[in-house]
């Protein structure tokens, strides 16, 4: 599986989860949770991805780096949000310092 797909590829499970609804699915019982629950998962996973680089694991932060982005996946499923539009706005953003962005967002 190209690397470079999986995200894409992810995302399309995530919605046909939603749209079929399998039993003992984990991705419909986040989304039936809502935002509340599924932002909590997401606020869950960036502390441990944040933990597991302070401790210098490399396989540990990569498999919570993992978990980060599949719960952040399920998240902009549940908002209506499509991978191709976060892709669209950090396209937008790429070759522009962080910095000079940022005052950009302030205008």
């Amino acid at each position: 599986m190209p690397t470079q797909d999986i995200l894409d590829r992810l995302a399309e499970v995530i919605g046909s989860r939603r749209r079929e609804r399998p039993d003992r699915s984990y991705v419909v019982r986040l989304l039936d949770g809502g935002i509340p629950e599924i932002g909590a998962k997401v606020t869950e996973e960036a502390r441990e991805l944040v933990l597991a680089a302070a401790g210098g694991d490399r396989e540990h932060v990569a498999r919570e780096a993992a978990d980060l982005f599949f719960h952040a996946l399920v998240l902009l499923e549940a908002a209506g949000v499509a991978l191709a539009d976060v892709r669209a706005v950090l396209a937008g953003r790429f070759g522009v310092g962080g910095i000079e962005e940022k005052e950009a967002r302030g205008r």
